[in-house]
């Protein structure tokens, strides 16, 4: 179960961008009302805002967090052509102020000449360093070479890409078998132009980023795209938010001795979803890339998830209000879970009965002597879910499925 809480937000026009802090316990939201708000997790669990101010002469796009190595830092991008970076500091000047905290703008990179509509920090082992992009196509690097001084930033890299753009994503990896990579999405509404997401790799001989691939099946408008955290993958994973949702997997090709340019890659299409029935308009991973969660037009958020065989599951269906979505049977939409190669359908999953629970298949009560039956979880932990048992007929070949240990069959002689 989910419990969905509102926030009274209070900003005077359409929100944009909603973003979290790297332990989640601060949030960042902006606006078309040109501000942006900080807003603070309590121990209740209650969020408070607690910094409002006008940062841009037009509607923020985006907004987002540094690593907090870096201090509490925040980017912003606006309508109005720049991208502004703001730092919090904790008032020490004098008593009244003492520990109270205010934001305060350490510079605006005014280098765009059209709309700034994404702004991006690159990941940490990279340094301090921030990423936009514009609609005029292009993709502008920036460098803070002393992160104590906030207020000077150098522009590193000017990439065109020759379509407006829309979104950008930095590889997380930090693998030194992958140089530091980023994908653009274009929001270019032309579908005879292929090829709406680029990605670009940085090469060591020429210093520069060259393009590695472009994604030529994705030929309608793209909202938001985002790589999956790479927890020691030799492989990629980009999610795209399109007119539905993609699941990209980029595998590294082999790379010659003598070749220059770009990694060569292979580019696979491993799921792709149009459930939302509207265009998505953003994609989210969590930490450990196992879970994708999209929102879209139909007013909900949709999880993803990939059982053992690679195979990608809509597994929950959240609605803004906290209700369960409804079918066109008026029974709430079941949660699944995949045994082997058998689902079950479980309706409970939506209906408060899967917080901080296990489900697990049904299953023979395990019997005296049983090998291995003392592995199975204790009985307070098992879910009995409403699908019919596993017919023999069913029988899966294998002893271990993704979500239960099955008890072996009695040793002989035992």
């Amino acid at each position: 179960m989910f419990v969905a809480r509102s926030i009274a937000a209070d900003h005077k026009d359409l929100i944009h961008d909603v973003s979290y802090d790297f332990h989640g316990r601060r949030m960042a939201t902006c606006s078309s009302d040109q501000s942006v708000k900080v807003w603070d997790k309590s121990e209740n669990g209650e969020w408070h805002c607690t910094a409002s101010w006008k940062t841009h002469s037009g509607s923020v796009w985006r907004v987002t967090w540094a690593h907090p190595e870096f201090g509490q830092v925040l980017a912003s991008c606006s309508f109005d052509r720049t991208a502004a970076v703001w730092e919090e500091i904790v008032g020490e000047s004098n008593d009244k102020q003492r520990g109270l905290s205010h934001w305060i703008k350490r510079t605006t990179l005014v280098d765009s000449r059209t709309s700034v509509t994404d702004v991006k920090f690159a990941p940490k082992h990279m340094g301090l360093m921030l990423t936009t992009c514009s609609a005029d196509g292009v993709v502008r690097i920036y460098e803070a070479p002393d992160v104590m001084n906030l207020s000077q930033w150098s522009l590193q890299h000017e990439i065109s890409c020759k379509l407006s753009c829309s979104c950008i994503s930095w590889n997380p990896s930090s693998s030194r078998a992958h140089p530091p990579m980023f994908a653009v999405g274009s929001d270019d509404s032309n579908v005879t132009y292929g090829g709406k997401v680029q990605i670009y790799e940085y090469n060591e001989n020429t210093r520069k980023y060259a393009k590695a691939e472009t994604l030529m099946t994705v030929t309608d408008a793209v909202h938001d795209i985002a790589f999956a955290p790479n927890l020691g993958r030799s492989f990629h994973v980009l999610a795209i938010a399109t007119k539905d949702v993609r699941i990209f997997k980029l595998v590294p090709m082999r790379k010659e001795s003598t070749s220059t340019g770009p990694t060569k890659l292979e580019v696979q299409i491993v799921a792709q979803f149009d459930n939302h029935n509207s265009q998505v308009w953003r994609v989210s991973w969590n930490i450990t890339s196992t879970l994708l969660a999209s929102s879209g037009d139909d007013g909900c958020v949709r999880l993803w998830k990939a059982n053992y065989m690679d195979n990608w599951k809509c597994t929950g269906i959240l609605k803004g209000d906290g209700s369960p979505l409804t079918g066109s049977s008026g029974q709430p939409t079941a949660m699944s879970t995949v045994v082997g190669s058998s689902v079950q359908t479980s309706q409970n999953a939506l209906n408060g009965m899967s917080a901080g629970r296990y489900f697990f298949p049904p299953l023979d009560p395990p019997r005296a002597g049983t090998r291995y039956g003392h592995l199975l979880p204790p009985s307070s932990l098992i879910e009995h879910c409403d699908a019919e048992p596993i017919q023999p007929q069913q029988a899966l070949p294998y002893r271990l499925s993704s979500r239960a240990l099955l008890p072996l069959p009695e040793a002989e002689g035992q």
